[in-house]
């Protein structure tokens, strides 16, 4: 017996009534962007691994860790994406965005991270970004995150927490580092391993660890506001004004500091308390400085991605998933006659505007019909071979009370019957 293959580890397929709650979801994102003059953009989910180790920075877990990355046959260094905004700033770049202006761009797909599977996360796991491109003004923090905020809420969910912090400009962190560092040099055999690691090679992560006695020795750490200058304290306090403006609370988190390098000054996570260890929905903030890394000019901008495995375990547990949408219309039919009669009508009724779903079982009208019933279809249309002869369909109503039979209605009238505007 030949061995049944399976998906890798980490790779999920998406079956159809997942795809369907999917489906929903995208759609309700599209046109909230829509609504919000955010305008989508796709990149190629291959990149130039230096695009990443670039743009990311070499001494993340991403970077360092978690790439699926190859050498091509052109002997080029290949990466999975493995996040975003990158990718989306290489685009704008090569093919000269930012010279027509400030972008308000969004994307969505797959990314790619090899990290352990689990709720929530997967090898490839996808996302929707937000990307403001050349704007500096604090109030398009804010908007960024209210469009998160109020998209978070137009798909049903709650018990979410917007956490913020600042992370400066890069002599403020500068400044932090060296604070931060000679404080845990004194406490090197308390931190954890992983921990111990990143103080020689990215010690602001240390403060997003998630091992719990480093977490509260961090209690006692200095915080990054105490070193920010006047200017960066001002713009935070700004953007919090902002968002108090627009109703959306905060909670101030010193150590939020996000996993990839180029943040700066504003960083978010939005989080939910219905998700457990794995809380953040969103998280996003500013980075001044990638353009420019990535060899254009400076140029501020802000951003953020959606977690959709996250989302949609957060929407089956509040109740609000989307079902695929039923047929309007399921066409039973038995013999040779009605059978060919019914693929020429299905084709019809669907290039009227109504779905269709055509039964192929020849199977017998009480089979069909409960096939029927069970598919949530409004009306059933009966098709046997004296019906196709006589130009007559059987219209069934399969929500209704029951106490009317069939009615006969001529086939040429039969659309007119089932589209809304009909009756």
């Amino acid at each position: 017996m030949v061995e049944q293959l399976q998906s890798l580890r980490g790779m999920v397929d998406l079956l159809p009534a997942a795809t369907a709650r999917w489906q929903a979801l995208e759609t309700t994102a599209r046109d909230h962007f829509r609504r919000a003059g955010v305008h989508e953009i796709r990149t190629p989910l291959l990149e130039a691994t230096e695009l990443f180790a670039r743009g990311i920075g070499e001494a993340t877990d991403v970077v360092g860790k978690e790439m699926y990355s190859f050498v091509d046959r052109g002997d080029r260094p290949c990466t999975l994406r493995p996040e975003g905004t990158a990718g989306v700033v290489r685009a704008a770049l090569q093919h000269g965005l930012l010279s027509q202006g400030p972008q308000r761009l969004w994307y969505g797909g797959p990314m790619f991270r090899y990290e352990r599977p689990q709720g929530g996360r997967q090898r490839q796991f996808h996302q929707i970004g937000l990307e403001f491109l050349g704007f500096a003004d604090p109030r398009s923090d804010v908007e960024a995150i209210a469009i998160a905020w109020d998209l978070l809420a137009a798909l049903g969910l709650g018990d979410l927490t917007l956490e913020i912090n600042s992370l400066g400009t890069p002599d403020d962190r500068r400044r932090y580092r060296e604070r931060l560092v000679a404080w845990l040099e004194q406490h090197h055999d308390a931190l954890d391993g992983d921990s111990q690691q990143r103080l020689t090679t990215n010690p602001l992560r240390i403060l997003d660890s998630k091992n719990p006695d480093t977490q509260r020795l961090l209690i006692e750490a200095p915080q990054l506001i105490d070193s920010l200058e006047d200017s960066s304290r001002d713009r935070f306090e700004q953007v919090l004004a902002g968002l108090a403006e627009l109703a959306i609370p905060t909670v101030r988190n010193p150590r939020l500091v996000r996993g990839l390098d180029y943040y700066g000054h504003t960083a978010f996570e939005i989080t939910s308390g219905a998700l457990g260890a794995q809380a953040t929905v969103c998280g996003g903030g500013r980075y001044d400085g990638l353009v420019e890394q990535l060899g254009g000019p400076a140029t501020a901008c802000i951003g953020w991605a959606l977690g959709l495995e996250r989302l949609l375990i957060l929407q089956e547990r509040s109740g609000t998933t989307a079902a695929a949408p039923p047929p309007d219309v399921y066409l039973v039919n038995q013999g040779d006659g009605a059978g060919a009669l019914a693929l020429r009508l299905a084709r019809q009724l669907r290039q009227a505007g109504l779905a269709v779903e055509l039964d192929l079982s020849g199977a017998g009208f009480g089979k069909q019909l409960k096939r029927a019933d069970r598919s949530g279809a409004r009306w059933a249309v009966l098709l046997g071979d004296r019906e196709a002869a006589a130009g007559l369909a059987q219209l069934k109503d399969l929500q209704g009370d029951g106490g009317e039979g069939p009615a006969t209605v001529p086939l040429a009238d039969l659309a007119a019957r089932l589209l809304p505007a009909g009756g």
